[in-house]
This record gives C-alpha cells, sequence and structure tokens, in this order.
C-alpha cells in the first residue's frame, strides 16, 4: 500500500502486491466463512496441507515488508518535495488505523491496525543507520520466527523493508539481476530443505485441524515463511524482467497498486458470497478456493479497467485525501 504519484511508482512493488494479495485470499477466506474441517483421506484434506505448506504465512510477510518499504519512500519523498514527510505519514496512519478498526469489526484479526500501530513504533528507525536496520532486522526476525511468533514477526519485516528502501534496492534491481537470480537459487534450496521438514510433521490424515502435530506442522511454516516468501518474491522479480511475462502479469500490476480497495474488498466479496449463498459454516477448504477464484476474476478485471480512466483506487484516492487534507485529482 503506497501513495506514489505515477511518474514515480516503481513497477516491481506493484507487481509483488498484487502477487501478495493472491495469496492473502486463500488464507483469509476459511475462518471468515468458518470453513469445516478437512475429512480424513479427502482432496479437501489434501488442499488443507497444500495451504499450509505453500500459502499460510508466505504472503502476509511480503505484504508486510513492502508496507516498510513503502514507509521509506513515501517519506524520502515527501520530504525531497519540502513536505514534513514524518507528520504527513503519521497522519496516514491513523487514517490506515481508523480504516484498520472498522475492517476488524467484520474481519477479527486483519492486519491494518498491526501495521498502522508497528509503523508507528517504527518511524525513528527512518533515520537510523540502513546497515543497522538491517542487521537488526535480520536478527530479530530470525528470533521470533523460532519461536513462531507470527504476529511479531510485522516489525522485523517493516524493518527489513525500510532498510531495502534506504539502500534503493527496487530503484536498482535491473542492475543487479545476476545477484537476484543468485538470491532466488540460495532461497528456494533452503525453501526446498525447510518443506521436506515441515511436510515430515504432518498431521496424519485422520486428524489436520485439532492435534498438537498440527500446531507443530503450522508453527514450523510460520518459522520457514520468510525464506519461502523471499523465494516466491525473488521468482516474481525474475519473471517480470522478461518482456512476456511483464505483459502477461500486467493485471498483477494493476490489482496491486489499488492493494488498499482490493483487500478490503476481498473481505466484501467474501462476506457477500458467504451471505447470499449461506456458506458460513457450510463450506470446506477446498470450495473456499473456487470462491476465490471468482474473485481473483472480478477484481483483475476491475483493477486493470479502473485504472485506465483513473490515477487512484477509490480507497487509496480517500486514503490520500485525509492525508493531505485536500482533494487530489481522480481522473486521468
Amino acid at each position: 500500500m503506497s501513495a506514489i504519484e505515477d511518474n514515480e511508482r516503481i513497477d516491481v512493488l506493484d507487481y509483488l502486491r498484487g502477487f501478495a494479495l493472491l495469496g492473502i485470499i486463500l488464507v483469509n477466506i476459511g475462518p471468515l466463512l468458518s470453513a469445516n474441517p478437512p475429512a480424513a483421506n479427502s482432496a479437501d484434506a489434501a488442499y488443507w496441507r497444500f495451504l499450509y505448506l505453500f500459502m499460510e504465512g508466505r504472503f502476509y510477510t511480503i505484504f508486510t515488508f513492502l508496507f516498510g518499504v513503502g514507509l521509506f519512500l513515501f517519506i524520502d519523498r515527501a520530504n525531497t518535495k519540502g513536505k514534513k514527510g514524518q507528520v504527513l505519514f503519521v497522519r496516514r496512519l491513523i487514517v490506515l488505523f481508523i480504516f484498520g478498526w472498522g475492517h476488524v469489526q467484520f474481519h477479527p484479526g486483519e492486519a491494518l491496525t498491526i501495521y498502522a500501530v508497528s509503523g508507528l513504533i517504527l518511524l525513528p528507525f527512518y533515520k537510523v543507520n540502513r546497515n543497522v536496520n538491517f542487521i537488526f532486522g535480520v536478527i530479530m526476525l530470525v528470533v521470533l520466527g523460532l519461536f513462531a511468533a507470527k504476529i511479531f514477526m510485522v516489525i522485523p519485516l517493516m524493518l527489513l523493508g525500510i532498510a531495502a528502501g534506504q539502500y534503493h534496492l527496487f530503484q536498482r534491481i535491473r542492475h543487479h539481476i545476476k545477484a537476484t537470480a543468485v538470491f532466488t537459487v540460495i532461497m528456494l534450496v533452503l525453501s526446498l530443505a525447510g518443506l521436506t521438514f515441515q511436510y515430515q510433521s504432518a498431521p496424519s490424515p485422520a486428524d489436520v485441524t485439532n492435534s498438537i502435530q498440527t500446531q507443530q506442522f503450522m508453527s514450523i511454516g510460520i518459522t520457514i515463511g520468510p525464506v519461502i516468501s523471499a523465494f516466491y518474491a525473488g521468482c516474481i522479480v525474475m519473471l517480470i524482467q522478461i518482456p512476456f511475462f511483464r505483459k502477461l502479469l500486467a493485471p498483477l500490476k494493476s490489482y496491486g497498486r489499488m492493494a488498499f480497495t482490493n483487500y478490503l474488498m476481498q473481505t466484501t466479496l467474501i462476506l457477500l458470497a458467504g451471505k447470499i449463498l449461506q456458506l458460513q459454516n457450510h463450506i470446506n477448504y477446498l470450495q473456499t478456493l473456487y470462491i476465490c477464484l471468482a474473485i481473483y476474476v472480478i477484481q483483475l478485471i476491475y483493477s486493470t479497467l479502473w485504472l485506465r480512466y483513473f490515477k487512484f483506487g477509490p480507497m487509496e484516492w480517500v486514503w490520500r485525501a485525509l492525508t493531505y487534507l485536500e482533494l487530489p485529482p481522480m481522473r486521468k
């Protein structure tokens, strides 16, 4: 989520935000619709294991890291224009917290309020040396990861995002493709090792949701999550360097440019589908996938068409207006 002008946008960040949103909804929809526990030895049980091997704890980490990048870019660019970047960002966080407070009434455990509070805590780190931020972020992430402290991992993930912004990592990404490729391969090797270890701890088919083994399985997933997230992000960065894939994945860029709107809309569409189709407590995990695919189609088309005519997504426009206390031009 960011408020960067069109001519200042870093495309790779939008692609990554859109990609992260695709995974977040797959994890969120189960609790929102109170999906039924999967039956033993069923396709539903297989999909449940797939979710917790490849999705849970993988995409929110990318989204959180990018929020940290956005924190640095917002303040840095505002200061460059002679505005009080940190003051504006505090106002931006207050607005985010208010929206998050409203959102959490419908989606318990949602991330916006946590992001707002964490952003406020990390605001002083904008001025801290980038090497200190990087080293401190890595150490904190490793320690909290070992304890599977998912909610507290938001802080080091954002801090690493701030460090990435300080290093101008994404502005220079095209000049460091070989280094990015090496990084991605290393993350692949580590991811395979971590997933193998997690899979060996998978609960038995007869009890995939309510056992000590299940909790251990999920905890391992949280611990290795940042490594797998880094591999996923590296793959996306590498793919969009190829013109064919950059064009093929263009809807993902629009999806990510409207990340705030689409994140809130995901919850709205899920709850609306649950109400109209009476899915609450009457849907299994595999069926939630079909709902997500339908929402993908709606949101990807909507985002692409909207941004043909407008500079900002609807909620991005409101967020920006309340941050700057002025009405920005909407139409292109």
